[in-house]
């Protein structure tokens, strides 16, 4: 056995664990569907009452006249950026070279639609109103991420977004919102989910992140955009026969958590400080901005898995089952917290930083 899957192994087994939810396993559908009415009808290739009415609530939500649910995000989202490219006869749209489009999708956006991506901002920082007002290309759509994940869930701040709606505006450009995390920012803004997708044309939201269901998205916009993705949806093989598990999971675990939003906020802001607090190791923002950061250890990922597997041990706790290399002598893991963090015995978390300071401190000698 490798030092990751013994890692992987020592936190599946600690008695209490820090990130997440809990477990992906069969246990989530289950509990969202266990007080289902058995007679109820499913729907039928995106049609039914069950998924419309889904739909028509995360439209209102969301503040837009229309939404659609999808498979996944990244089939909505390169449908969106396809309707503006196609309504605009541009095929450029704009983002963060860290972008989920950029790094993840094996080129989808290029290779299915033809569609040419211009890089905004260094790859360490959000993109300001300045990387927008000098781009040079004429473009279709400019996509924001928030938070941006791959740099720790950093934000612009709320008057940047306010500036960057408005020149969009302006240029006639459309502004998409990758809101994967989007229900996650809304504390760290003070702003109504609505509020914050009324500076964007069209959204994009995940239902298995901070919601934990099982996997799925709503895209929203008006009632001309959203027609025009259900034709592209089901060009891409997403009017499956039925949806009902993953959107009815959905709904379950967004009523479930949506309102606890602001709690996981302030318990990832507490977390990080146990963190900085610690010698060798600091977080990505020093001071989180949603539920969800990224902690920097001034240590090799071989030997941080061995250092966090000794702390499982000693304490109890899971601090996560992964570390990654940044370079040969630092490593991080990315952390979201959900539900389990308030399950954890204040004692035994105090105590197992206090191991990983310790060993932090003595891993030279």
């Amino acid at each position: 056995m490798n030092d990751n899957n013994f890692l992987q192994e020592a936190f599946k087994h600690s008695p209490f664990k820090v990130p997440g939810h809990g477990t992906r396993n069969i246990q989530v559908l289950k509990e969202a569907l266990q007080d289902m009415n058995e007679e109820l009808e499913s729907d039928m290739y995106g049609k039914g009452t069950i998924i419309e009415e889904f739909q028509e609530k995360m439209a209102e939500y969301l503040g837009k006249e229309k939404a659609v649910f999808f498979p996944s995000g990244t089939m909505a989202q390169q449908i969106a950026l396809r309707i503006w490219c196609d309504q605009k006869e541009v095929n450029k749209v704009a983002y963060h070279p860290l972008s989920h489009l950029e790094i993840h999708e094996e080129d989808g956006l290029k290779e299915l639609h033809q569609i040419e991506s211009i890089l905004l901002a260094d790859k360490s920082r959000v993109i300001e109103f300045e990387d927008v007002a000098g781009i040079k290309e004429k473009i279709a759509c400019l996509l924001l991420e928030l938070p941006q994940r791959e740099i720790g869930g950093q934000l612009p701040d709320y008057r940047t977004l306010e500036a960057i709606s408005a020149f969009c505006k302006e240029r006639g450009i459309k502004l998409h919102l990758d809101g994967a995390r989007l229900f996650e920012i809304t504390p760290y803004y003070e702003k109504s989910a609505a509020e914050i997708c009324s500076l964007f044309d069209s959204v994009y939201v995940s239902f298995y992140k901070g919601i934990g269901g099982i996997a799925g998205a709503i895209l929203a916009g008006d009632t001309d955009f959203i027609e025009k993705s259900k034709v592209w949806k089901r060009r891409h093989g997403g009017d499956l026969i039925s949806l009902y598990p993953y959107f009815l999971s959905a709904d379950y675990y967004f009523d479930k958590r949506i309102g606890k939003m602001e709690q996981y906020y302030e318990e990832a802001k507490e977390l990080a400080g146990f963190y900085n607090q610690c010698n060798g190791v600091s977080t990505i923002p020093h001071v989180p901005v949603s539920n969800m950061f990224h902690v920097h250890f001034q240590a090799p990922k071989e030997e941080m898995e061995i250092i966090l597997a000794e702390v499982y041990k000693e304490s109890g706790i899971g601090l996560s089952g992964y570390v990654s290399d940044v370079s040969k002598e630092t490593s991080y893991f990315e952390i979201s917290i959900g539900d389990l963090y308030g399950t954890v015995p204040r004692d035994k978390l105090i105590n197992a930083f206090k191991l990983l300071d310790y060993k932090m401190k003595n891993r030279n000698r």
